[in-house]
């Protein structure tokens, strides 16, 4: 259940970003990000009202507003890294982010078998094959500092979505929603500006904001029922989605070594739901 949970949580991060990455070359990236923050927020509100999750133990407090200081800086690079260049390559790269908590996860002294060391190693292998060209400089540098920046940011969210929800995932996905939105309303004051955002950008910010939200929720769920090591690494895998999504609809084309790299990246999976099961 962790593996396909996690597996979720992958699909629906990647389909976000794109969506995410999609209309920051429209508008601001922190105006984008900030109508999805509203749109996840008011989801996890509901899911927190409905089921009477605030009633948690506060554990989780500071874990939340980690987050969303963490969850801001990263996101806003990432927008701005997918808008500056192309999707397909900067989604796979900034996917490598997910040594941070396969690290994480060891020194806490998870122990996972041989069989789910090697779907991990294939996987991460898999994650650095599709990013082949951006690490060859094959491609433009200009979106690498960003690229870098939301990279070491969402390695962090991994281990903060997961200690978090050790105590209660709705109420930290919640307080991460609340500490973002807080973060970009007061910038968002400091310069006056609102970025331009139309009624015709709600629903896609709608759409963004309960996707990402959703997914999420579904790591923070996922990650008390399994190791951090895994689940992390199956998460990490949403770069898949974003790369098809963009090969489909904005016809970007992919190299030969991203192909080999997806196929790799999903044998490590299969590979560590097995082991999981």
């Amino acid at each position: 259940m962790a593996a396909a949970l996690s597996m979720l949580s992958a699909l629906m991060w990647g389909s976000a970003d794109f969506l995410g990455g999609l209309t920051s070359r429209r508008r601001p990236a922190v105006v984008v990000y900030l109508g999805s923050q509203v749109f996840g927020f008011l989801l996890l509100l509901t899911v927190v009202l409905v089921r009477g999750d605030w009633h948690s133990p506060l554990n989780y407090l500071w874990w939340g507003i980690g987050l969303g200081i963490t969850g801001f800086i990263s996101m806003i690079a990432f927008y701005r890294a997918l808008a500056l260049g192309p999707m397909g390559l900067v989604s796979p790269l900034v996917a490598v982010s997910v040594v941070i908590p396969v690290v994480v996860g060891f020194a806490q002294g998870e122990s996972p078998s041989a069989a789910e060391i090697a779907g991990i190693v294939i996987a991460f292998v898999g994650v650095l094959l599709a990013s082949g060209p951006e690490l060859t400089g094959a491609e433009s540098m200009k979106p690498l500092l960003y690229t870098v920046v939301a990279a070491i940011g969402f390695g962090l969210l991994y281990v903060g979505m997961a200690k978090g929800s050790e105590t209660s995932p709705s109420m930290t996905m919640l307080t991460f929603r609340s500490t973002s939105i807080v973060i970009l309303l007061v910038l968002m004051a400091a310069t006056r500006s609102a970025g331009g955002v139309t009624r015709a950008d709600l629903p896609v910010l709608a759409a963004i904001g309960v996707i990402d939200a959703s997914a999420n929720l579904l790591f923070g769920v996922a990650s008390t029922m399994g190791m951090l090591s895994t689940t992390s690494v199956i998460s990490s895998l949403y770069p898949v989605a974003t790369a098809i999504l963009a090969a489909v609809v904005l016809r970007e084309r992919l190299r030969p070594i991203q192909y080999v790299g997806v196929t790799v990246a999903m044998v490590g999976v299969v590979l560590l739901s097995a082991a999981g099961a």
